[in-house]
């Protein structure tokens, strides 16, 4: 059965919450004081009515304070994939899987992990993504079709882990 979260939790690996956290911490400290340092300087310029440092610099600001407060709420509704001894071979997120494409040569393998941790290129696909999505719950040996943006596609699971 697919894992499930509240509307509110935001699911991570323990790796993705410490990304998270440490992203935050860079913001409140580093960020905050080199914009604080931009915007001092802006208006050390005079007339803040035609300078666009000064307008450049707010937005900025703006821009950190609004991903600090993001940050803050993904942090708070965190909910860590835990990696219960239960039913291994099943898909879930945190399993690592290994597919194969319909056609292609060879397989890849892929993390599934929550949607704020999905970076394709780094092989880590949401579950909530279409093959991410098709895939939970199956087990290694399962075919399934998958409708995605590019049309549709048929894996197989190697390997489950």
């Amino acid at each position: 059965m697919p894992q499930t979260n509240d509307q509110n939790s935001v699911l991570l690996t323990k790796e993705g919450l410490a990304k998270l956290e440490e992203e935050l911490a860079t913001l409140k400290s580093t960020g905050r004081k080199e914009v604080s340092a931009r915007l001092a300087e802006a208006i050390s310029y005079g007339d803040l009515s035609e300078n666009s440092e000064y307008d450049e610099a707010k937005n900025q600001q703006a821009f950190i304070e609004g991903r600090i407060l993001e940050l803050e709420d993904q942090i708070k509704n965190a909910e860590i994939i835990a990696d219960s001894g239960m039913d291994k071979g099943t898909i879930k997120i945190g399993s690592m899987v290994t597919l194969k494409r319909e056609g292609d040569s060879e397989a890849h393998e892929y993390t599934i992990v929550g949607s704020t941790e999905a970076d394709p290129m780094s092989h880590k696909i949401s579950n909530e993504s279409p093959v991410g999505e098709a895939i939970l719950g199956k087990k290694a040996k399962d075919k399934v079709k998958v409708q995605t943006p590019g049309g549709l596609f048929e894996y197989t699971i190697s390997k489950v882990a």
